[in-house]
């Protein structure tokens, strides 16, 4: 019941995290410079067509006569509120148009420039210190390229199972994957993986690891190589869907990876030979489970004890030593040494705790 409730809460967090339904319009910088501009001076233009239709509702304190160049010269310092005085309006439909139309109208005007400014000029340079700042502390963090579903629920069994988001760089084309990926915490980055340059940003040779699921088989390798290309040492998990692209994601430099279809076709064979099976699975893969399966480094007081006598007090499957992998039952388990990654189920602490509870 507890495990249940735990799943529901999981899959309202989800969907919280997900926006409305919308297309973006993809318009260059200099397009929307463009678009803003022209709107400014299409307004500026409307209303020195209105002064010049009003113009005798205006006075020329100089001399009396009010030209076009007088109406062009009378509308720029309305809009920009410099009012020398020179030019006023008489009439009271002169100042009426002024305080229902041009008076608006100078507010978008300026609307438009300050948000031009802000765009194009402070916030990039904010955006840009910021970035700064963030990559200075950018280190032994984890790097996911690609927030697709895998990315996606990667990340979250990720921060389930207590990594600070902060620490966790996401990296994708789409700006909705962002925005959600950002509501969980997570930094953020909108590139292309397969850049050497946006790798780079990111600090990948310092990261910890690095997921990679960029939704096709040759992109994901063609990350993969772009990453081990910068970052020799550090371990990369990658999603492929074809059998025959495994091979091609190790040799490109993949230190794990992972079938989904492989694997969802292993939960079909088990749960064929019994009901649970399946389930068991599951629960070894989530941190929401029962159980949990781990990976450590061999602890210095475990050293010269069998595989079943850890000192977590867990159940001991398997030790990797020198790259090979060695079963519990086999005789390398009979004593640990020094180097060997042991691989061990042990119960997840909140069903415990659940457990206790009940």
């Amino acid at each position: 019941m507890a495990r249940l409730e735990r799943k529901e809460d999981r899959s309202r967090r989800t969907k919280r995290g997900f926006t409305p339904l919308r297309r973006a319009v993809q318009i260059p910088v200099w397009g929307d410079l463009g678009i803003r501009l022209s709107t400014a001076l299409g307004l500026i233009f409307m209303v020195v067509m209105i002064h010049w239709w009003d113009r005798d509702g205006l006075v020329d304190n100089l001399d009396g006569h009010v030209s076009f160049l007088d109406v062009i010269y009378f509308t720029m310092i309305s809009i920009t509120t410099t009012g020398f005085g020179d030019i006023a309006p008489i009439t009271d439909r002169a100042r009426l148009v002024e305080a229902l139309i041009v008076t608006p109208v100078r507010f978008a005007v300026l609307f438009i420039f300050v948000g031009t400014a802000y765009n194009f000029l402070i916030k990039r340079s904010w955006e840009k210190w910021r970035m700064a700042r963030i990559q200075e502390q950018l280190t032994n963090h984890v790097v996911v390229l690609g927030f697709g579903v895998s990315g996606a629920e990667a990340v979250e069994e990720l921060i389930e199972r207590g990594t600070d988001p902060a620490t966790i760089v996401v990296m994708d084309t789409s700006e909705e994957r962002l925005e959600q990926a950002e509501a969980m915490g997570c930094n953020v980055i909108e590139a292309d993986a397969s850049r050497d340059e946006n790798l780079e940003a990111v600090r990948i040779s310092q990261a910890q690891t690095v997921l990679v699921s960029a939704g096709r088989d040759d992109s994901s390798i063609l990350i993969v190589l772009t990453v081990r290309h910068l970052a020799p040492n550090v371990p990369i998990s990658v999603v492929v869907r074809a059998d025959d692209n495994e091979l091609l994601a190790r040799q490109a430099g993949a230190d794990n990876v992972i079938n989904p279809v492989r694997f969802t076709g292993l939960l079909l064979a088990g749960s064929a030979r019994g009901a649970h099976i399946a389930e068991y699975m599951s629960d070894l893969a989530s941190v929401t489970g029962r159980v949990q399966l781990v990976e450590r480094p061999v602890l210095p007081e475990e050293i010269g004890r069998p595989l079943s006598d850890l000192a977590s007090g867990g159940r001991g499957l398997r030790i990797y030593r020198n790259g090979a992998a060695c079963g519990f039952w086999e005789h390398e388990a009979d004593s640990l040494q020094a180097g060997d990654l042991i691989v061990e189920i042990l119960p997840a602490e909140n069903s415990l705790a659940d457990e206790e509870v009940d």
